[in-house]
C-alpha cells in the first residue's frame, strides 16, 4: 500500500492532521495500534471534551509553559478560534466555561470525538485500527514508509508521527514514538511528568488526617529552596489525599516542583498554601479577634468554625501554638499573630509527584530546534512531521495542551500534503518491498 501522507496516532493531534491532509486532497491513511480512535480526546476535561480555550493568543501562549513561544507560527494558520468554528461547522455547539474553557453543549466527549471521525472519513482517509508501527523506515535521508508490527510494509512521501507521550498510556501513549525520531537523528529531552498530583510525607498526609478535605479559591506556591522566593504561584482548586495533594492549582504547579527538586538536588521542596487571597495578614488577625470577641466564651475551635475549613482548624492551631479550648480572654497576641500568618501562608513540604504514566501530560520530548514550527517537519530527516504530545511542549489544563494538539497537527498535516507534492517517488520500488 502507499499513501501521499501516513499518519500515525488518533488522538487529538492524529486526528487533526489527517483531517488537514484530507482537507487538501491527498490520499492520507491513519493508522493506530489501538481499536478505537481518539480515546484521550474522549477523556478530555472529564469526559466531556475541553476542545480549547476562548483566551486571546497571548494568553494561549502564557498557559503553555513548556516552550509555548514555538506554537506562534501555528496559531497564527490555526488559532483556537479556529478549533472553535470547525467544530461549530460541525455540528458541535460549544459554550465557555470557567477560565475559558470550551465544552461542547452536549457535554458529552462522544460527541466531539464522533463528529471529527465522520468529517476524516467524509474526506476519504482510510483508517486501520489495531495496525501496530514496528518502526519507521528512511532511505536517503528522507522517509520511505513505516513497517507494522504484522511485517506489513506501507510506503509514504511523508509520515506525522501523532502518537503522544507517556502519560495516560491506556490511550495508547506509551512513548513509541521517541525511538523513531531518535533513529531518524532527532534528540528527545529528558522527559517528566506534569498536570500530576504531588507527593507529600508530611506527618497530616501519612496520618490521612486532611483526606479528602478541598479548598476552593486558594493560591499555592513554589518556593525557590535557596533564595526561599515564589518561583510560581497558581489561583484555584486543591484537594488533600492519601498520598499528597491535587486538583487544579496543584496541577498546574507540579511542574514547577518536579523542575525545583532536580535542580536544587534537593528531597524536599516547599509549597504554601494562600487560604485568602484576596485578604492581608492584618485582615484576617483583626476578624478572627473580631469574632472572638464577639464569642467571648467559646473556645477559638469553635470561633473559627464556618471562618476556616473545619478540619483543617486543628493543625493550624496546633502549628500556632494555640490550645484548640482558649477563649477570648486568654487570647495571646503572638499565637494569634502567628495564626493569621499560617492562614496566609501554610507550609506543606513535597517531595515529588506521581509518575509520568499517572500524569495527564509529559513533559520534554523531542526537541524543537529540530522542528520547523511553520510545518512542523523534521530539520534532521525528509518527510518526517511530529505533532502533538511527542513534542517538547506542554501546558497548563484548560483547553491548552489540546489547542497545542489541534493546532500542530492542523500545521503537520498541511505541511505533509505539501512535501509529498514536491516528492518525486523513485520508479523503482524500495529495496523494503523487494
Amino acid at each position: 500500500m502507499r499513501a501521499d501522507v501516513m499518519v500515525i496516532g488518533g488522538g487529538p493531534s492524529g486526528l487533526m492532521a489527517a483531517f488537514s491532509a484530507g482537507m487538501e486532497g491527498a490520499k492520507v491513511l491513519l493508522v493506530d495500534k489501538g481499536d478505537k480512535l481518539g480515546r484521550k480526546l474522549a477523556i478530555s476535561g472529564g469526559g466531556r471534551c475541553n476542545v480549547t480555550n476562548a483566551g486571546d493568543m497571548d494568553f494561549i501562549i502564557k498557559n503553555i509553559p513548556g516552550n509555548g513561544k514555538f506554537l506562534y507560527s501555528a496559531l497564527s494558520q490555526f488559532s483556537n478560534r479556529d478549533i472553535i468554528r470547525l467544530f461549530e461547522n460541525l455540528g458541535i455547539q460549544l459554550k465557555e466555561e470557567d477560565r475559558g474553557r470550551m465544552f461542547p453543549v452536549s457535554n458529552k466527549a462522544k460527541d466531539v470525538v464522533g463528529a471529527l471521525l465522520k468529517k476524516i472519513t467524509d474526506l476519504g482517509v482510510t483508517i486501520r485500527t489495531n495496525a501496530p508501527v514496528q518502526e519507521i523506515l528512511y532511505e536517503d535521508n528522507r522517509v520511505k514508509g513505516a513497517r507494522l508490527l504484522s511485517g506489513e510494509v506501507i510506503e509514504a512521501s511523508a509520515i506525522i508521527v501523532a502518537v503522544g507521550g507517556k502519560s495516560v498510556p491506556y490511550t495508547g501513549s506509551t512513548g513509541d514514538g521517541y525511538s523513531w525520531a531518535q533513529s531518524a537523528g532527532h534528540t528527545v529531552t529528558e522527559l517528566f511528568p506534569t498536570e500530576v498530583p504531588i507527593l507529600s510525607d508530611e506527618p497530616f498526609i501519612r496520618n490521612k488526617t486532611l483526606q479528602g478535605l478541598s479548598l476552593r479559591n486558594i493560591r499555592l506556591a513554589v518556593i525557590d529552596p535557596k533564595k526561599n522566593k515564589k518561583i510560581i504561584e497558581h489561583e484555584g482548586d486543591m484537594i488533600f489525599t492519601h498520598f499528597g495533594i491535587s486538583g487544579p492549582a496543584v496541577l498546574r504547579c507540579s511542574q514547577f516542583v518536579v523542575k525545583a527538586l532536580k535542580k536544587h538536588n534537593q528531597k524536599h521542596i516547599l509549597m504554601t498554601i494562600d487560604l485568602f487571597p484576596d485578604k492581608s495578614k492584618e485582615t484576617i488577625q483583626k476578624e478572627i479577634k473580631e469574632r472572638a470577641e464577639q464569642e467571648s466564651k467559646r473556645s477559638i475551635k469553635n470561633v473559627l468554625k464556618g471562618y476556616l475549613p473545619e478540619r483543617l482548624i486543628p493543625l493550624l492551631l496546633n502549628k500556632a501554638e494555640l490550645n484548640e479550648e482558649t477563649t477570648f480572654a486568654h487570647l495571646p497576641k503572638e499565637p494569634l499573630e502567628k495564626l493569621a500568618e499560617l492562614a496566609k501562608r501554610l507550609p506543606i513540604f513535597v517531595n515529588g509527584t506521581l509518575s509520568i504514566e499517572e500524569a495527564f501530560v509529559t513533559g520534554g520530548g523531542v526537541s524543537l530546534k529540530e522542528v520547523d514550527p511553520k510545518t512542523m517537519e523534521s530539520r534532521t530527516m525528509n518527510g518526517l512531521f511530529f505533532c502533538g504530545e511527542i513534542l517538547d511542549i506542554h501546558g497548563y489544563t484548560g483547553g491548552f495542551n489540546i489547542t497545542a494538539a489541534f493546532t500542530t497537527g492542523f500545521s503537520a498535516g498541511k505541511g505533509a500534503v505539501n512535501y509529498s507534492r514536491t516528492e518525486l517517488f523513485h520508479v523503482e520500488p524500495s529495496p523494503y518491498l523487494r
